[in-house]
């Protein structure tokens, strides 16, 4: 009996979108290959925005379980997404919910040290080089935050103020604020 390997289909790579696809037809391997992928990277995303372990697990297991769900309503490549950016939105608002829960029962979710650059932060800084990715550099790290919640992340203006324990009226104006400050920083150089 011959083993097939689900990452590989012939001579090429399953992406994760194919994944997706597969587990919204109930293909449970190419769920459990969609969480082996992704799920190092996500924790590492989760924890950089919530330091509380359980938490972060809760979100995983809400995450993974809301994928095997609503799988079917990816639509992937018809509007221009990627698997990835869907499962990280999913998570994302899955983090937010759980930060609302808390605070219903007044818990604070553990804050985060900001000690090494996020890997969000030094993909940016690869991608989004010169000019712009010296007036982003330039930012306060409370402006940074919520662009990278709203733009990066593509989050809400009322999940962002959840998710940084912001009242949404500060998330707008250091939003605008950041834009602000890029476009002035761009027009000078």
């Amino acid at each position: 009996m011959a083993r097939v390997l689900l990452g590989v289909q012939g001579n090429r790579m399953v992406d994760e979108a194919q994944l997706v696809r597969r587990v919204a037809k109930g293909d449970r391997a190419a769920f459990e290959e969609l969480y082996r992928r992704t799920s190092p990277w996500l924790a590492t995303r989760l924890r950089r925005r919530c330091a509380d372990e359980q938490l972060v697990a809760e979100v995983m297991q809400e995450t993974y379980l809301a994928v095997w769900r609503a799988a079917g309503s990816f639509a992937g490549a018809a509007l221009d997404g990627s698997a990835v950016g869907w499962l990280w939105t999913i998570a994302a608002r899955r983090l937010v919910d759980a930060f609302r829960r808390r605070a219903r029962h007044a818990e604070q979710p553990i804050p985060l040290a900001e000690a090494v650059p996020s890997p969000e932060d030094e993909v940016l800084a690869g991608v989004v080089g010169g000019e712009v990715g010296g007036a982003l550099r330039q930012l306060a790290p409370e402006l940074r935050d919520v662009l990278r919640a709203l733009v990066l992340d593509g989050l809400t203006v009322r999940e962002t103020a959840t998710l940084l324990g912001l009242p949404e009226g500060t998330v707008k104006t250091r939003a605008r604020r950041a834009r602000a400050q890029l476009r002035e920083a761009l027009e000078l150089s």
